[in-house]
């Protein structure tokens, strides 16, 4: 393993930096909004001195976004009724807990199917600067928030903080970048710069670089410079490929790291018209410990 560290301060930089999140999304679709990255949420919009945007989702798990010619008339309207007391339900516990915050929010209900949850998410989160997500995977996990966080990155093409339960994202002190020299990864990685700028220390993490890549002399370099000139340290890490799955190897560099978060880029693919998660990011949001930062 080679590393080297690069000053994040030149002559011309200074520390602080006025980029923020300005415009912070969060989408709860689960009555107990105690699993929801509500949170997160409200404490970075503090942080960060912005405005967040609460959907309140209520889903009706009946279909995939239509349905079939025939369909018992009670059924649809029992599961219609059902999503509609989900998100005033979400929407009352939601404006409870905000009562009193020192922070600017709103709060808006909806209603969708699986199938409309892309066009419902993403039209939303396409004017956010941040989504602020629960990790879509484990116990109690339901399909309806992986296809939140497909919506968000893939239709809204925002970038998106994966939270798992309880974690927080206010100031983050090593963050590690996963670096493949990727439009994805390097779009991750501008949409975190607000973070970089406050953090210790970002780690640039290159898994197996190519001989013949372009910047094979130097790997990271030029992402190393480009991060110091707007104030953020960096140290680049080249590491090899030890276990079969990607996921597996970048997790455990970031437990090496003491990472508190994971900015990568996220990849998908079309199926029935609808960009759904690699087998790659897929991996990462069921293997990681700590929140990831993802755009497209």
């Amino acid at each position: 393993m080679a590393t080297h560290a690069t000053s994040g301060q030149n002559a011309w930089v200074t520390k602080g930096s006025d980029m923020s999140y300005k415009s912070i999304l969060t989408v709860i679709s689960e009555v107990d909004i105690d699993a929801s990255a509500l949170e997160a949420a409200i404490a970075l919009t503090q942080a960060q001195d912005g405005h967040l945007d609460i959907l309140a989702l209520g889903i009706d798990h009946s279909a995939p976004g239509y349905y079939y010619a025939g369909t018992n008339a009670l059924i649809e309207q029992a599961t219609l009724e059902q999503a509609r007391q989900d998100a005033e339900a979400i929407d009352a516990a939601l404006r409870a807990r905000m009562e009193g915050q020192q922070c600017r929010w709103g709060a808006e209900t909806a209603l969708a199917q699986i199938g409309t949850i892309q066009t419902l998410v993403g039209g939303r989160a396409r004017f956010a600067d941040l989504v602020l997500l629960p990790k879509p995977y484990g116990e109690g996990k339901s399909l309806a928030e992986e296809a939140v966080l497909e919506a968000a990155l893939f239709s809204g093409a925002a970038p998106v903080l994966v939270l798992p339960a309880g974690a927080q994202v206010v100031r983050p002190q090593r963050v590690v970048l996963a670096w493949n020299q990727s439009s994805e990864a390097l779009a991750a990685i501008r949409a975190a710069l607000p973070l970089l700028q406050q953090a210790d220390l970002a780690n640039i993490v290159i898994i197996d670089p190519p001989r013949h890549g372009p910047d094979r002399s130097d790997p990271g370099g030029m992402l190393s410079q480009m991060l110091a000139r707007h104030g953020v340290r960096a140290e680049i890490s080249v590491i090899a490929a030890t276990m079969p799955r990607t996921a597996d190897v970048l997790a455990r560099h970031c437990a090496d790291q003491e990472a508190d978060l994971l900015v990568m880029g996220a990849y998908g693919h079309s199926r029935f018209r609808e960009a759904i998660m690699g087998g790659a990011t897929r991996d990462m949001l069921e293997a990681t410990a700590i929140p990831v930062l993802m755009n497209r």
